[in-house]
């Protein structure tokens, strides 16, 4: 399965300043494989060690962290002459050993030659934890699920994949391409991106069997929050996890606490949110009422909305039917076109996008707001064909954008200044504004 993050790595090896690499990403989402993978592509061999299934491997880091006692005893463990530039070291589940965490600070400073990738689960909140782990001695890359040209690249649609990432000019793809790419995208969103749910859809055709795969997540998800969730907040983690699908199927998903637990307060499950967030679970889209430059400055840290790391898991969380997915568009406008919002938040998070909306006074409301290349362009996300953009028409008047962004099911096109995206293109919108300006 071709994933996009192998250029990074391939960057990340090539770079005369590299340090130890940390993949960070939630459960499941394939970064074991990707290291691997890349691993088998760009070295001679691959030194591979799991701190999860080898507890024994902690031991090796109790009684030095110095690169020379560690690699003696590591060649020892695999039977394997760890040579630098040609092995790729990997240190999977890294959060079950502190010690190794801290051990690459010492392997950037004086062993550098050594090429090491460090993955795990719940990396993100072991870092936040972990007080002691200096900044500046690693690098750092996140893998997300597949997005929607790596599913079709595991459908080998390359042909395809490849039309979509040379797209030059801002006009109407041949409807033939459009209506397949849409049948496409469908089946994303019921699919998602978590690589055993694609790699079954592939296989089998089997939609049941992908939906006991996200239900089988899921519930490893659940495990991870018993196994490592502080115990004080557990319940909370838990309360604020099964509550994000109907927080979604509201008008306007900003996310309630009195939804989670009827007086509930912000300062009662504000942690667990965070934990969340930093478990690579959620992602986070604060709301503005000022869209200038900076975003960032102008956020509201009180209002926000919540969405999953994956869409596929949303319909898993709320047992949506496969059959949306041949009734037409049904499956856009899904628990009011959520489906489609967390596609969207999911698919700028991928490219490190922070994530805004935008509301003006009860008035009018964007999905999404967007900084690049110092402008600031509104979104909106619509689930069916309807040109009408009531919020999008009072934002414009109001703040008169250079380009403003309508994604939905129609094919691309350029409108006066707002851009109509199909929802199966976002991933480019970056390259598609390069295009305008």
């Amino acid at each position: 399965m071709k994933r996009q993050i192998f250029k990074d790595l391939k960057h990340w090896k090539q770079d005369k300043s590299r340090k130890p690499l940390i993949l960070k990403g939630a459960r499941q989402v394939g970064k074991t494989y990707a290291l691997k993978a890349f691993g088998a592509l760009e070295y001679e061999n691959i030194a591979y060690f799991n701190f999860e299934n080898s507890p024994q491997l902690r031991a090796l880091f109790s009684e030095s962290l110095k690169p020379k006692d560690i690699l003696k005893a590591l060649s020892i463990e695999s039977s394997l002459q760890i040579i630098p530039e040609k092995t790729l070291i990997i240190f999977d589940e890294i959060q079950e050993c502190p010690e190794a965490l801290n051990s690459l600070k010492y392997f950037n400073e004086s062993a550098n030659e050594y090429h090491i990738c460090a993955a795990g689960s719940l990396l993100g909140v072991t870092l936040a934890k972990n007080k002691g782990f200096p900044v500046g001695k690693v690098n750092f890359l996140n893998l997300y699920p597949l997005s929607f040209e790596e599913f079709l690249l595991a459908k080998r649609e390359t042909m395809l994949a490849q039309y979509l990432d040379e797209i030059t000019k801002i006009e109407p793809l041949p409807i033939i391409l459009h209506e397949k790419l849409l049948t496409f995208f469908k089946e994303y969103l019921y699919t998602g991106g978590m690589p055993e749910a694609v790699s079954e859809y592939i296989t089998n055709n089997d939609f049941n069997s992908i939906r006991n795969i996200q239900k089988n997540i899921l519930a490893a998800y659940r495990l991870d929050f018993a196994k490592h969730a502080p115990q004080n907040i557990l319940m909370k983690i838990n309360q604020v996890w099964d509550v994000i699908p109907s927080q979604l199927a509201k008008e306007n998903k900003k996310f309630i606490y009195s939804i989670v637990r009827k007086g509930a307060r912000a300062q009662e499950f504000e942690t667990a949110i965070q934990w969340l967030v930093e478990a690579g679970l959620i992602y986070k889209v604060y709301n503005t009422s000022t869209p200038k430059l900076p975003l960032s400055a102008y956020l509201n840290h009180d209002i926000f909305r919540l969405f999953l790391v994956d869409v596929g898991l949303l319909g898993a969380m709320t047992d949506l039917s496969a059959k949306t997915i041949i009734y037409g568009n049904e499956i856009f406008q899904e628990f009011k076109g959520a489906l489609v919002e967390n596609y969207v938040s999911q698919a700028l998070s991928m490219q490190e996008e922070k994530l805004f909306y935008w509301t003006s006074q009860n008035q009018a409301e964007l999905d999404f707001i967007l900084q690049y290349q110092d402008n600031i362009y509104p979104i909106e996300v619509k689930s069916g064909t309807s040109t009408k953009n009531k919020s999008l028409t009072i934002y414009s008047q109001k703040y008169q954008p250079k380009i403003a962004i309508r994604l939905s099911s129609m094919n691309l096109k350029l409108d006066g200044n707002i851009l109509n995206c199909p929802l199966y293109l976002v991933a480019k919108l970056n390259h598609l504004l390069q295009q305008i300006s």
